[in-house]
């Protein structure tokens, strides 16, 4: 049987299964890769309702789910309301899933520095530049880093 190229194409709802099979997305990111895969903005949008409606779609689930990977990762609560500001996610919801995944941030700071620097302190004002430096890039404030690095 003969099949055009258009019935071989995914259909945009199809593709947004596909796409959160795999993992969770939130709104905006989902939007974004749709809108890269060539598929129109009526059809996203009416896909990213069924999604939200079918609970397929969830930005507290997305954002307590990117919590989690970026506190395996020993990145800092800057750093993380940075990486879901960036995807859109409403920052009402970052602050709920903030306190539904709740982190010691003095700690995990802690455990990065030892992990970087195995305990040892930094021998001159230089190498504690740089270790205040890869602390705050991952996120944390002063008085964590601090906390921290005061080993």
């Amino acid at each position: 049987m003969f099949h055009s190229n258009r019935d071989k194409k995914m259909s945009c709802q199809d593709a947004a299964m596909h796409l959160l099979s795999r993992r969770d997305h939130g709104q905006f990111e989902l939007w974004q890769k749709l809108l890269a895969k060539g598929y129109d903005e009526e059809d996203i949008q009416t896909t990213l309702m069924f999604c939200l409606e079918s609970n397929y779609l969830d930005d507290l689930r997305y954002a307590k789910s990117q919590i989690r990977q970026h506190v395996y990762k020993g990145h800092g609560e800057r750093r993380i309301r940075q990486e879901l500001q960036l995807k859109k996610v409403a920052e009402a919801v970052v602050d709920q899933a903030m306190e539904e995944e709740p982190q010691d941030w003095f700690e995990l700071a802690r455990q990065v520095a030892e992990k970087k620097y195995k305990g040892v302190k930094a021998s001159d004002r230089n190498e504690y530049a740089k270790q205040v430096r890869f602390l705050q890039y991952r996120g944390y404030t002063f008085e964590q880093i601090n906390y921290a690095l005061d080993f």
